[in-house]
């Protein structure tokens, strides 16, 4: 099968999550991508993940790394860096999420990249931006939160700012990140032109706000639907339950009703949506009530039944085994080369185009060293050379099981 993505090569210097889970959808659609990592430790991901056996593959990095190829390669050797620009000149997109400065050091920036390649694409990410004030702060996901206003946003009944325990930022990135991509490369079948192209983890997660930022804007008023709507999760007979009391007349009337417990709304402290709002407490311990009288799905039946939004809350793994998880087929198998058959999440984009995204597990570190550097022209000899002088490593084992070159080489 075709697939819309194919004849497209990517020079990869991403790692963690930013990056890599944005090529991976390019990946999956068919995008050649030569994932360049740092000999003997690779992607940092590798080894985030403290439940994976002793050397083992971290989960974290099959998570985000399929249909990719790994070159272990040292980009900080000037011999490293010759191979970069060598992948480089005849690549269509050259992704990276260094450091602003780091990049310019290794002589691996835009201008350099478009010196020998004028019509690439070249994806730079940071935390903050290239320019500005923050350009040289470390930025993780988890800080940004802060900074960006989700963590005030997120606040715990006793007022403290809560960190959210999703990487929100670094996954939406890595899918503007596609989507810039492939936008660029239109404009470059239009117009025969490349670009550069900035994404960082702040403006993302402020793009995340679209409706907060343009209220604060226009309005000065701070717009959070969970302390200004009646969105909340009550304990039931056996669980947890979530509901929105939101777009009816008097949805909180309709719950009680559902319930069969008196109607709160006749309540003066809880009369309308402001009292309700004000007198929180009192709200979630009236309605409470009802609640602990049935199961989770007996609320969800008797809510559904009424028009209230809701949903038992569920654990991830309860998630995963939901039937409409697997009526949206949205988990793929791999057969990776070490664990054996793996099941992970596919991708979000269904398409009648593409009935099938690719399915190649993540690599094993500097498992396609060989087979790159052979694309590029470098002969055996001079592979073993570069793999003696510790610039690049193979896999420690091929598909059949046995040495390779540049393993042995080092060895």
């Amino acid at each position: 099968m075709s697939l819309p993505l194919e004849g497209i090569r990517i020079c990869d210097l991403s790692q963690i999550m930013f990056g890599p889970c944005g090529t991976q959808v390019l990946g999956d659609f068919g995008a050649d991508v030569i994932k360049i990592e740092k000999p003997g430790s690779g992607d940092i991901s590798r080894s985030i993940d403290r439940f994976a056996a002793p050397g083992a593959e971290s989960a974290n990095y099959m998570g985000m790394n399929r249909n990719k190829r790994s070159l272990a390669l040292d980009i900080k050797s000037p011999e490293g860096v010759e191979v970069v620009r060598t992948i480089a000149k005849d690549c269509d997109v050259f992704v990276h999420n260094f450091r602003p400065g780091v990049i310019e050091r290794l002589g691996l920036d835009y201008e350099a990249i478009k010196s020998i390649n004028p019509d690439v694409i070249y994806v730079e990410g940071s935390g903050f931006g290239t320019t500005g004030p923050l350009r040289k702060k470390g930025g993780m996901d988890f800080v940004v939160q802060a900074l960006s206003g989700i963590a005030d946003g997120n606040r715990d009944p006793s007022g403290k700012p809560q960190l959210v325990p999703v990487s929100g930022a670094d996954f939406s990135a890595g899918m503007i990140l596609s989507q810039a991509v492939g936008l660029a490369l239109f404009h470059r079948e239009r117009t025969g032109l490349g670009q550069k192209i900035e994404i960082n983890l702040l403006d993302v997660y402020l793009v995340m706000q679209q409706q907060e930022v343009t209220q604060k804007l226009l309005s000065g008023n701070d717009f959070n639907p969970l302390r200004q709507d009646p969105m909340d999760v009550f304990e039931t007979r056996d669980g947890h339950i979530a509901v929105l009391a939101v777009l009816r007349p008097n949805p909180v009337s309709d719950i009680c009703h559902a319930l069969e417990i008196p109607d709160v709304t006749q309540d003066p402290e809880l009369s309308s949506l402001e009292k309700q709002m004000a007198n929180r407490a009192l709200y979630r311990t009236k309605l409470g009530e009802g609640f602990l009288k049935f199961s989770s799905a007996e609320c969800e039946r008797r809510l559904e039944a009424a028009g209230i939004l809701s949903s038992t809350v569920l654990s991830l793994g309860e998630a995963l085994e939901h039937p409409q998880v697997e009526a949206n087929g949205s988990l793929i198998e791999l057969n990776h080369p070490t664990h054996g058959t793996i099941r992970t999440i596919g991708n979000a984009i269904k398409t009648t185009a593409v009935r099938q995204i690719a399915l190649v597990p993540p690599p094993l570190l500097g498992q396609h060293t060989e087979e790159v550097l052979a694309e590029y022209g470098y002969s055996a000899e001079r592979i073993a050379e570069l793999a003696r002088e510790r610039v690049v490593a193979g896999d420690s084992r091929n598909a059949q099981g046995t040495p390779s070159p540049a393993s042995v080489a080092t060895a």
